[in-house]
């Protein structure tokens, strides 16, 4: 029993950071029906920017409060803006265009970064060092690590951010217009483009986040393609909540998360990367939708 509390915990905090890229996809989907497949190469920059910039300062200095919290709020402000740029240069032309166009210029521009992360920082794997110790904490009964802790409460703080945003603000008032119709918005008076790029960069800003708080506190290796699975992930985790449904990507992201723990934890491991996929299947299947998700009729 103390085992699988254990386990629901520690997939309570994989899943949280699955949903912060989930909503990421979510969030673009809502604004422009768009699958924006870069999405999870944004998460593999964010992770190379943090180590960048933990190298420039030594690990000494950004195993500090003060010193983590400057890198993690510069690595989600230069995610923000790789965010901004690639909507700007590479979809805001393709607005009018078919969306299967859309979708083949979104891999293009995914494999575009994988191919300059590459050139800035190199093929071979590259690990954060130890920036926070490891030492477990008890709560509740169980041994937490400190690590997975601050993991789980950063990305708690980061949605609840977000939905004071888009449900208290003026600009978040502008984005709900957008997502439930872009033309109507733009007549109202809404400038639609500086929504559109703001959508992009909160989620771009999320996804960096989600790199470096995965790739710093849990000492996973980087590489180029690094952002390729836990992208995948968390598409499908948005299509298991809702696409287009912030709260629905949230909620599959942690189920995502907590599916793949105890599969981790259990005599069929090997099979961990499979679930999100025997997931996406099932839901397709039976609730194409999503959990959150409303089926909404299409004119043809």
């Amino acid at each position: 029993m103390h085992a699988l509390f254990q386990n629901l915990v520690f997939g309570i905090q994989l899943g949280a950071l699955y949903a912060l890229i989930a909503i990421g996809y979510t969030m673009v989907y809502g604004v422009l029906r768009l699958i924006n497949f870069a999405h999870g190469d944004v998460y593999m920059v964010g992770a190379y920017i943090g180590l960048t910039m933990v190298d420039r300062v030594g690990a000494a200095f950004a195993g500090t409060v003060a010193g983590f919290s400057t890198i993690f709020a510069l690595t989600m402000i230069a995610c923000a803006l790789l965010g901004v740029v690639i909507e700007r240069l590479a979809y805001r032309p393709l607005r009018a265009a078919p969306r299967l166009t859309a979708l083949i210029t979104a891999i293009g521009v995914s494999l575009l970064l994988q191919t300059l992360a590459q050139m800035v920082w190199g093929a071979a794997p590259r690990f954060y060092p130890t920036l926070l110790s490891a030492r477990p904490i008890p709560l509740l009964g169980l041994q937490l690590n400190l690590n997975r802790l601050l993991v789980l409460i950063a990305s708690l703080l980061l949605m609840g951010a977000l939905w004071y945003v888009v449900t208290r603000t003026r600009i978040g008032k502008a984005m709900r217009a957008t997502s439930f119709d872009r033309e109507a918005a733009a007549l109202m008076g809404i400038n639609t483009n500086r929504v559109i790029s703001f959508t992009f960069a909160v989620g771009s800003a999320l996804a960096g986040a989600a790199g470096l708080l995965l790739s710093a506190l849990t000492n996973v290796q980087i590489i180029p393609q690094s952002g390729v699975l836990p992208g995948l992930k968390a598409f499908v985790a948005a299509v298991l909540g809702g696409i287009g449904n912030i709260p629905g990507a949230t909620l599959g992201g942690l189920v995502m998360g907590v599916a793949e723990t105890y599969v981790s934890a259990s005599h069929y491991s090997m099979w961990r990367d499979a679930v999100a996929f025997v997931l996406l299947i099932l839901i397709l299947l039976f609730r194409p939708a999503g959990i959150l998700g409303r089926a909404v009729a299409e004119k043809v």
